[in-house]
């Protein structure tokens, strides 16, 4: 099989390309695809009414728990997030977007949606979505 016709290399070459975007859309605001998706999280979770723990954030961004800790300990300071420790377990940090962070998150995911759609605008949203939730959750098939 030659690499134009295998699928994972493919995919390899489209999510290079897809990731270049992001980083240069993300990069005036200051912020790694990592950061962004950590700091979206949290700004929706707390729109949710939830103080999640770096536990709950990290399921909730797919992110490895270390790494989570250490991206978070960037982002508070740059004052995006604030961590607080929660009454009831001490060894548990609290999570919630400062009003800068507030500010910055939906004009980051705004830049990230724009080049989404650029990005994807070849093919129908409604196939993109199945793909890329079975693809992401094989386990819902």
């Amino acid at each position: 099989m030659r690499p134009g016709e295998s699928p994972g290399f493919l995919l390899w070459h489209a999510t290079l390309r897809w990731q270049r975007g992001i980083a240069a859309a993300l990069a005036p605001l200051d912020l790694t695809h990592v950061q962004f998706v950590l700091l979206a999280c949290t700004w929706w979770m707390n729109g949710q009414d939830e103080r999640p723990n770096q536990l709950a954030l990290a399921r909730q961004a797919g992110t490895d728990v270390k790494m989570t800790s250490q991206v978070l300990r960037t982002l508070e300071g740059k004052g995006l997030i604030a961590r607080e420790v929660d009454p009831a377990d001490t060894r548990a940090k609290r999570l919630h977007v400062t009003a800068l962070g507030a500010e910055l998150a939906p004009r980051a995911i705004a830049a990230v949606e724009a080049v989404d759609a650029r990005f994807f605008q070849p093919v129908p949203l409604d196939d993109t979505l199945s793909l890329l939730g079975r693809l992401a959750h094989p386990e819902d098939d």
